[in-house]
């Protein structure tokens, strides 16, 4: 990150990097606490039920490693799953399992998010690279010109984190119905046990959101700052 060095990039990031920090713990907190709460199936079976249920035959299921680590590739229709979730009949390893499911339930329907956000994603890789350098370099040679030029490669991130949001709500949406609707979830506590997993989760994605925006508020409002000084 550049101008780690000005204070008046902290008044931009703090309140989105506290925000951040607080989400990590939540969640943390909420699947320690439920992945210690048993459940009738490992994730990896729950997987293979719900796919089966949901008719999406066409989805392999592989393992990955690392902790919290699963996810959904659109591009070669496989479920990954980490170890704990994989390998541990908990609320939290279905929560998980359910959510990432769901990802592959907006594939099959061409939900518009899931498309966006793949589409933006070679935008992103080369935005938020070359965004940062654009704007250094036009920084010190107080252009504006290209200073503007980094401010607009980088928003792409926050695009990005604006267009993950709502594919991420969907997702958990979409994963409590199925958990429902096939009977893995029997009782009252284990249904709030999957949801309290799913919003712990999603508060990481606006905690994405708020730090995109925090760093490009920084970068255009130092770039406004430079117009004004030349006026």
């Amino acid at each position: 990150m550049l101008f780690w060095w000005d204070p008046l990039y902290f008044l931009f990031a703090m309140p989105a990097l506290l925000l951040g920090l607080y989400a990590q713990a939540k969640v943390q907190a909420a699947y320690n606490r439920w992945l210690r709460a048993p459940a009738r199936l490992t994730g990896l079976e729950a997987a293979q039920r719900l796919l089966q249920a949901a008719g999406l035959y066409a989805v392999r299921i592989e393992g990955t490693p690392g902790h919290l680590t699963d996810h959904y590739d659109p591009s070669s229709k496989v479920l990954r799953l980490s170890p704990s979730v994989a390998g541990v009949p908990s609320v939290a390893s279905l929560a998980v399992a359910a959510h990432e499911i769901g990802h592959a339930l907006q594939d099959a329907e061409g939900y518009w998010g899931l498309r966006a956000r793949a589409a933006l994603v070679p935008a992103v890789n080369f935005g938020s690279w070359l965004g940062p350098i654009l704007f250094l370099i036009g920084f010190l040679m107080q252009s504006p010109t290209l200073v503007w030029a980094g401010v607009l490669f980088f928003s792409a991130a926050a695009l990005f984190a604006l267009v993950t949001l709502p594919v991420e709500l969907d997702a958990s949406r979409r994963a409590l119905a199925l958990l429902e609707s096939s009977g893995l979830l029997w009782t009252p506590e284990e249904r709030a046990g999957a949801r309290e997993v799913l919003r712990a989760a999603a508060l990481t994605y606006v905690a994405a959101l708020a730090q995109a925006l925090s760093t490009l508020a920084y970068y255009a409002f130092l770039a406004m700052g430079m117009r004004r000084s030349e006026e």
